[in-house]
């Protein structure tokens, strides 16, 4: 006997109804944008705009990059529920000055903590964050009591390469994001608008 396309529908829609029905927890949610991928930091954009359109205060924190001309921040700071903070002096390769790069992102931390301690920002965004724990200039311990200590509401994302584990452990979503090619190994610059 063959199964009808509208069999198989009401089949998938009442194993979906029924997840639905089972997840009635309303909280923050921890979300990890990691892997070697293009988007990890497009996405939590994407969702910066999504909160925005709910008419939620949002606040980003950059951690590596450190320039001001990304078309994200040109948008975003232009947005009256956005407190938008560039803490990296760039990348390390850039740099070159690891005391540099690791007062830097100290200084990101502590607007950081502000926004996971205020109860009235609904959305944190912690950009590249992940690099602070691979050069050792936070701790990773301190920084996830903090992210597990925030308003109950409150949602964070984080992004960036090679999340640790523990970070990893503690999220309640992680997104993994492979990279299959991408257009700069062929030689293709970072254009305005895609890359920044």
């Amino acid at each position: 006997m063959t199964i009808s396309h509208e069999q198989r529908m009401q089949k998938k829609k009442a194993v979906i109804d029924g997840k639905i029905d089972a997840a009635q927890q309303e909280r923050g949610v921890l979300v990890i944008n990691t892997g070697n991928g293009k988007g990890k930091s497009s996405a939590a954009f994407g969702v910066v705009a999504r909160a925005l359109g709910h008419g939620l205060k949002v606040g980003v924190v950059q951690f590596v990059k450190g320039r001001s001309d990304t078309g994200e921040e040109a948008f975003f700071r232009q947005q009256p529920n956005v407190a938008w903070h560039v803490g990296g002096e760039g990348f390390t390769w850039e740099t070159q000055d690891k005391e540099r790069d690791a007062k830097a992102a100290q200084a990101a931390w502590d607007v950081a903590c502000q926004h996971l301690a205020n109860p009235e920002i609904s959305l944190v965004v912690l950009d590249e964050m992940t690099y602070a724990f691979k050069y050792g200039w936070l701790d990773l311990d301190a920084v996830i009591a903090k992210l597990l200590s925030r308003p109950a509401m409150q949602h964070v994302i984080v992004t960036g390469r090679a999340a640790p584990q523990a970070l990893r452990d503690a999220a309640d979503t992680v997104s993994d994001i492979g990279m299959e090619k991408h257009a700069f190994q062929a030689g293709v610059k970072a254009m305005p608008g895609l890359e920044w």
